[in-house]
């Protein structure tokens, strides 16, 4: 790193501090103020927080290190950003007349208190043990390797990255609340998309071109029936990624992701109004096609730079590249003075506002879902106490459980990815169930919750027992009926039959159990909006967000052509 780079991210620094030092100045006088922003958020600020708060170390490590591994495959899961449309278009009207904070609140108002706390305990600790967790271990990783330091003051620059990493983002975070959290992501998401831009314009240059990356890379077969890397689209029998199976579990975790999310969602319910909302969505959308180009491509290119010059990629100990370290390396071999400096500030505002959303969305869970459930009447500027105090106890979680991680590895990093895909049909399921059909009892979105929650458990538990025997997916010559279900077939297709297990259930017990009352769902299921709900709807869109929803879809739909 060299002075110039130091320069640049002193500057980058002291403009976060300028916000920040803003922002604590406005007056958070309730909940609405801190965990919302106070209702008054522009599309321009959600947009940018939506696409802020999803880029993190899954894209930094994990969507670079697909492309260098796998390839195209893993863009299914970037692509279907498109989902954010469904949120604009169809969930705003609805979370915005529930009045809500949170999505176990609207769960609550929809079908009964039990759904509320299963859907808020089931948020925290994955919050919690797996989206801090991975964040803050990445960001260590990361650090290390742009950095290049292995020690300093005789520790370890792990644990200063790590642990620097969360202090700073807790810091703003606590005091700050939401509107630290919006505004920082309008400083924060310009950096992160030049700084990337710059990485894919030089590793381009760097390798020859974009035909050269698509020559050495179509030329690399990822399974035996003549898939190659550049494929998106794979044969149906292909161990990893079946194309079928892509499609149903990436939109079903795109799903409950984007639609459903406390993580995401809670950007959505700060803006002013429908309006501000709906368009936030479409501006975060445009933002989402981006993430395949500036971290998936690289990965490729890195991958294609490996292959072209006999060594690029760090070597691991059995003899293959790391290709976890795409990204890092890409900007430690290419990069001049003082654009690295601008990658270390992307870098950073991409962990920064993962963080910083998580821990507002874990403490508006606890607060709003926990404290003021069982203590209704508390002084909404005690709220805002609360909330703070509760970000410090996540912060500190957080921290404590960086060893365990430390500890296990990659191991611990690929199980906590797979607890999305368990989490999201059954969610997934009561949400749809809860909007799209008003007979859909309390009974009936509970237990489609709890199937969720059941089955899910049961596959981890399944893969973390055979894993540890030693046992390959679908290598059995006599797996028993209780193996093939939960371990042998392939978790893309797993989701899509969980999704629909949990629909059949939560059908069932509807049609078995009482329907809700028409007064308790008004507004909050398809058809039974007041005439007054469906025209301020109408007047919340016109033509404008319609065309620039279609171009969002028609670019989606081009993408996938052009890498069938």
């Amino acid at each position: 790193m060299a002075l110039l780079d130091w320069v640049v991210i002193t500057l980058f620094a002291l403009a976060l501090i300028g916000i920040i030092v803003w922002v604590m100045r406005q007056k958070q006088n309730n909940a609405a103020d801190y965990f919302l922003g106070g209702k008054d958020a522009t599309w321009i600020a959600i947009g940018a927080s939506i696409f802020a708060s999803n880029i993190g170390s899954e894209h930094l490590i994990g969507l670079a290190g697909s492309g260098a591994s796998s390839g195209m495959a893993m863009a299914h899961w970037e692509i279907q950003g498109w989902m954010i449309l469904i949120l604009g278009w169809v969930f705003v009207p609805f979370y915005s007349r529930s009045m809500v904070y949170t999505m176990p609140e609207f769960l609550e108002r929809r079908f009964n208190p039990q759904s509320r706390t299963i859907l808020a305990t089931i948020s925290l600790i994955s919050y919690v043990l797996t989206k801090v967790a991975v964040t803050v271990y990445a960001g260590g990783l990361v650090f290390q390797q742009v950095f290049g330091i292995d020690k300093l003051w005789g520790i370890d620059f792990f644990w200063i990255a790590a642990v620097g990493l969360v202090l700073i983002t807790a810091l703003y975070t606590i005091f700050g609340g939401m509107k630290s959290v919006l505004y920082t992501s309008v400083l924060q998401t310009p950096i992160l998309l030049l700084g990337s831009l710059i990485i894919l314009v030089l590793g381009l240059k760097e390798l020859g071109g974009w035909e050269e990356m698509m020559r050495i890379c179509s030329s690399a077969k990822v399974n035996e029936y003549g898939d190659t890397m550049v494929n998106l689209i794979r044969d149906n029998n292909d161990a990893q990624y079946p194309w079928l199976g892509a499609l149903i579990g990436s939109a079903v975790i795109g799903f409950w992701y984007w639609c459903t999310d406390q993580f995401i969602v809670q950007r959505v319910l700060s803006g002013k109004n429908e309006k501000e909302a709906r368009r936030g969505t479409i501006f975060g959308a445009y933002l989402k096609l981006l993430p395949v180009f500036l971290f998936l491509i690289p990965g490729m290119i890195a991958f294609a730079l490996h292959q072209k010059l006999g060594s690029f990629l760090p070597m691991l100990p059995s003899g293959l590249p790391n290709s976890d370290a795409a990204f890092p390396t890409l900007v430690a071999k290419l990069l001049p003075a003082g654009i690295k400096g601008l990658i270390v500030c992307g870098i950073l505002a991409a962990l920064m506002s993962s963080l910083a959303s998580l821990f507002n969305s874990s403490a508006a869970l606890f607060t709003i879902d926990f404290y003021q459930r069982f203590k209704p009447k508390t002084d909404p500027k005690r709220l805002v106490k609360i909330g703070q105090a509760a970000t410090v106890v996540i912060v500190i979680l957080g921290i404590l459980w960086i060893p365990v991680m430390r500890s296990i590895g990659d191991v611990l990093y690929l199980y906590l990815q797979d607890v999305q895909s368990v989490l999201a049909p059954g969610i997934a399921a009561a949400f749809l169930l809860g909007i799209v059909w008003k007979r859909a009892s309390a009974q009936g979105g509970m237990w489609a919750l709890l199937t969720g929650m059941i089955i899910g458990l049961t596959r981890l538990g399944a893969k973390i027992y055979y894993s540890n025997l030693g046992v390959e997916a679908g290598a059995s010559e006599n797996p028993s009926i209780f193996q093939q279900i939960f371990y042998d077939e392939n978790w893309l297709f797993f989701c899509g039959w969980m999704l629909l297990l949990c629909l059949a259930v939560g059908f069932v017990v509807s049609m078995c159990t009482k329907a809700p009352d028409a007064s308790k769902i008004q507004g909050l299921v398809f058809g039974t909006s007041t005439p007054e709900q469906r025209l301020a709807t109408r007047h919340s869109w016109n033509a404008w967000d319609i065309v620039n929803s279609i171009i969002i879809l028609g670019i989606t739909v081009a993408f996938y052509i052009y890498f069938w």
